[in-house]
C-alpha cells in the first residue's frame, strides 16, 4: 500500500500569510506544508504538496493520486462552491479524503456555505485556521494506520 499523502491547495492559497491575514492568518503555505510533512513522518507517511489556481490542474493531480497516494488532503478554496469536476475526480479516488477550510465557511457569505467537495470528503475541518491542515493530517494518519 502506498504511504504517500497528496496535499492539494486551490486558488489563492499560494497567498496564505499575505492575503487577508485577519481571516487566513500570517502562516504561509510553505509553513503549513512543512508542519504537515513533519506530522506525516510520525505516521510513517510521506507528503507531496501542490497548489494551483487552475481547476483542471487540480483535477489532473487528483486523478494521478489514484495510482500513487493512500489519501488526499484538499483545500479547494473557492472551487469548493463551484466545482463538480473536483467532486467527480475525488469520487474516483478510492482512499480517504480530508477537506480543509482555513476560515469557517458557514460564518461567511451564504454562497460559501455549500461545498461540492464535502459530498465526497471523509472528514471536514473548517474554521480552525491553518491548524486545520494539521488536524486533517492527524486524522488521515490515524485512519491509514489502523
Amino acid at each position: 500500500m502506498s504511504r504517500l499523502i497528496t496535499l492539494l491547495n486551490g486558488p489563492n492559497l499560494n497567498l496564505l500569510g499575505v492575503r487577508q491575514p485577519e481571516i487566513y492568518g500570517y502562516d504561509t503555505l510553505s509553513d503549513v506544508e512543512a508542519r504537515c510533512r513533519d506530522l506525516a513522518k510520525g505516521f510513517s507517511l510521506t507528503l507531496e504538496a501542490k497548489q494551483s489556481n487552475s481547476e483542471g490542474q487540480l483535477v489532473d493531480w487528483i486523478q494521478a493520486a489514484r495510482d500513487t497516494s493512500a489519501g488526499i488532503i484538499i483545500n479547494p478554496g473557492a472551487y469548493s462552491h463551484t466545482s463538480i469536476a473536483l467532486l467527480d475526480a475525488l469520487s474516483a479516488f478510492e482512499g480517504p479524503v480530508m477537506e480543509v477550510h482555513v476560515s469557517n465557511i458557514y460564518k461567511r457569505e451564504e454562497f460559501r456555505h455549500h461545498s461540492f467537495v464535502s459530498k465526497r470528503a471523509d472528514g471536514i475541518v473548517a474554521g480552525m485556521g491553518v491548524e486545520g491542515y494539521e488536524m486533517a493530517m492527524r486524522r488521515l494518519g490515524s485512519v491509514l494506520n489502523t
